[in-house]
């Protein structure tokens, strides 16, 4: 682990300023991704900018009549909270989905957002890595990838986004708060987090003189006809080899509107609206999921080891989809 400063943030105005004056410096706060990544040699800050005291753990009301999520909220806290469980069950599930409880004690929401991908090319400093080093090289392209990405992909990148709690925000469209040195601004989570391109070392489009400071949920949670389903080789603390968040709002027996978002499959949480738009004035018919799942599925490329990812994620998506649509989702 590198040499670094470290300074503690009394609030959200000082917490920018001290990362705008050091391009090399990192927020910490529950520290569950980045102090791995440093013990790895992975990332190198020259200063760690404790923000875990700042005011933003809460979980409040919105005037809209969402909830906004303080960045620092812990992901136990949210996943517990009663009205998340009863409003946004989708999203109380795809937490309690990932990690341990251990670490979900420790992880806040804005590390969740933050959090980098687990490729193991991208934690082994000594193999090509163009994600921890641009312009060197993907291993994983023609290596061991099996849990790696279908969607999205670029020759310079193939590593998917690890993240559960991302998946069901994705779904819920959600809006991410952010405050910098020109000011606060809003980013909706579609847009939050980028495909790796010709840069797949920028993970997000939140600015390096940003912080996040927190997420506001829609009013409508998909309360009644929602499932997380999540795959993985083993049934705790594993990553995903594909999930699938799918959120329903029914009429009787016609599904009014869709939402699914996929992980594990990509450098982000993968939606495709135009997709979900082919359920909309349908019955829940298994056949009408099929189409779906085709559909999502259709520019999807596999790399050797994670070709029979395709496939999984079309068997993963017709089951959530029938889930949710008979009765309340379960993982």
């Amino acid at each position: 682990m590198n040499s670094f400063t470290y300074t503690r943030a009394d609030d959200v105005p000082s917490a920018v300023r001290e990362v705008a004056a050091d391009g090399a410096s990192k927020f910490i706060a529950g520290g569950t991704n980045l102090i791995d990544l440093m013990k790895e040699n992975v990332m190198r800050p020259s200063r760690l900018i404790d923000i875990s005291h700042l005011a933003l753990n809460e979980i409040n009301s919105t005037a809209g009549g969402g909830l906004r999520l303080g960045a620092l909220a812990k992901n136990t806290d949210v996943a517990y909270n009663e009205e998340i469980e009863q409003r946004y069950p989708l999203l109380s599930k795809a937490i309690l989905a990932g990690a341990s409880a251990q670490l979900r004690n420790m992880a806040t929401v804005g590390g969740n957002l933050m959090q980098r991908t687990r490729c193991c090319y991208f934690y082994d400093t000594a193999t090509p890595c163009n994600k921890r080093e641009p312009e060197t090289g993907c291993s994983a392209i023609a290596g061991f990838n099996r849990g790696h990405a279908i969607l999205g992909t670029s020759v310079h990148c193939i590593a998917t986004h690890p993240s559960d709690m991302c998946v069901a925000l994705a779904a819920l469209d959600a809006v991410v708060h952010v405050t910098g040195p020109k000011g606060k601004r809003s980013i909706n989570f579609a847009e939050f987090h980028r495909l790796p391109g010709d840069t797949p070392n920028i993970d997000t489009n939140l600015g390096a003189d940003e912080i996040i400071t927190g997420v506001e949920l829609p009013a409508e949670g998909f309360p009644e006809h929602h499932s997380y389903l999540k795959v993985r080789d083993r049934t705790s603390y594993a990553f995903a080899l594909v999930s699938v968040a799918a959120a329903l709002e029914m009429e009787g027996e016609t599904i009014k509107e869709a939402r699914l978002a996929l992980g594990g499959v990509a450098h982000k949480p993968w939606r495709d609206q135009q997709a979900e738009k082919l359920l909309s004035g349908q019955g829940p018919s298994r056949e009408d999921f099929q189409q779906v799942a085709e559909a999502l599925l259709r520019d999807a490329k596999g790399y050797g080891h994670n070709s029979f990812k395709i496939e999984l994620a079309k068997v993963a998506i017709v089951r959530a989809l029938s889930q949710a649509a008979i009765r309340e989702g379960h993982s």
